[in-house]
């Protein structure tokens, strides 16, 4: 009996031992995760998730003569926001040029893309508008539901495959930090750009699509019984703006991107993460004044707001009258709905991807000639 108890004794021991240095071992081991876990989470802000609203990033470029005039953080990863359709607007000058549309094809609407958050115009499921609609819809009141419906067409019926192509293009056109997930700009944590990547996109859009260029100087625009207005304030009240794009939302803060000539120099500006519109637009004002003065530009006085918007009933091709004219857009028929139906007959102009070359650097059209969009 003695040994027995002996025996058990010394079993016990042995087990409360092994026992212990066990705890020791799952305590050693849950605190090197913990630590890894933690090297990791201090990590991740240096990948694609990284945002920084509130701290802006900027950058200034002569766009003839690619000389980088100022820039602050540019290549801080940020989320593009609403500045994401001037990449999808790329791939659909790019399909009108190639001829795989034209601005009348028909972009069919689906549930998908009518759902899209606002920005929209509203657009109605099982029906149509043009692709010259949908331009117009995104480069005034940036349209979610325009772009998602457009980058549908050019993507063969899906947003995902136009998101992907449109990231294959970025990285064609040198964006070596931008990665696309939709058509809109929408909130998508891997949806990330930088002021570098966007200064590469708008002279891109400048230079390649001269005959194109003149949609982003739209200050409204008809659509079904409605004045579209643009959001774009630069073009109102900085001399010599005549494009791009703005862009907000929460985590990105207020971005703008402006392209503005005076005296033959063409500057391109960006600005992201700043924390209102009126300081973005401040700051946008003076870095683009520092840029003409550094290449030798006389200063200007900040415009005044028309207040006669002539019209012009053009629906193609350059508007006449410069920014102060009004881009008339053909009414749909009339009828119960608010736009035409699809019918199941209808024909429908769709895009196949695989027609689409990515258009690189090396492919930019020439301008050494003056474009029709340029003053001079």
């Amino acid at each position: 009996m003695t040994y027995c108890t002996q025996s058990e004794k010394k079993k016990s021991l042995s087990k409360a031992k092994r026992t212990g240095k066990a705890r020791k071992w799952t305590v050693f081991t849950r605190t090197a995760l913990g630590i890894g876990l933690s090297v990791g989470m201090v990590a991740t802000p240096k990948l694609a998730r990284a945002q920084y609203a509130g701290h802006v990033s900027s950058y200034v470029v002569d766009v003839n003569s690619g000389a980088v005039l100022s820039q602050v953080d540019p290549d801080l990863q940020r989320y593009p926001a609403s500045l994401t359709k001037l990449m999808t607007l790329y791939m659909a000058f790019r399909a009108l040029r190639a001829g795989d549309i034209t601005p009348d094809t028909a972009v069919p609407v689906s549930i998908h893309a009518s759902t899209q958050a606002p920005s929209k115009l509203g657009l109605v499921p099982g029906t149509r508008f043009t692709v010259q609609q949908a331009i117009l819809g995104l480069v005034t009141k940036s349209a979610n539901d325009a772009a998602c419906a457009l980058g549908e067409l050019i993507g063969g019926g899906d947003e995902v495959r136009f998101a992907n192509m449109m990231t294959q293009q970025a990285r064609a056109l040198g964006m070596s930090n931008t990665t696309f997930r939709n058509a809109s700009g929408l909130p998508d944590p891997d949806q990330v750009t930088t002021a570098r990547d966007l200064s590469m996109l708008a002279q891109h859009l400048v230079q390649d699509f001269p005959e194109y260029y003149h949609y982003f100087s739209t200050p409204m625009f008809a659509f079904h019984g409605r004045m579209i207005p643009n959001h774009n304030p630069m073009l109102k009240t900085y001399a010599g703006a005549d494009g791009m794009k703005t862009g907000y939302t929460d985590l990105a803060g207020h971005n703008l991107i402006t392209s503005a000539m005076r005296s033959n120099v063409r500057l391109v500006g960006v600005v992201l993460g700043a924390r209102s519109n009126p300081q973005r637009n401040a700051m946008m004002a003076s870095i683009l004044d520092q840029g003409f003065a550094a290449e030798g530009v006389a200063p200007m006085a900040p415009l005044h707001p028309p207040v006669v918007l002539a019209r012009n009933a053009r629906r193609h091709g350059h508007v006449a009258g410069g920014s102060s004219a009004v881009f008339e857009v053909a009414e749909a028929p009339t009828g119960p709905r608010r736009y035409q139906p699809v019918g199941h007959g209808a024909k429908r102009h769709s895009v196949a991807s695989a027609k689409l070359r990515m258009a690189t650097s090396r492919h930019v059209v020439s301008t050494k000639k003056t474009s029709r969009h340029q003053k001079g």
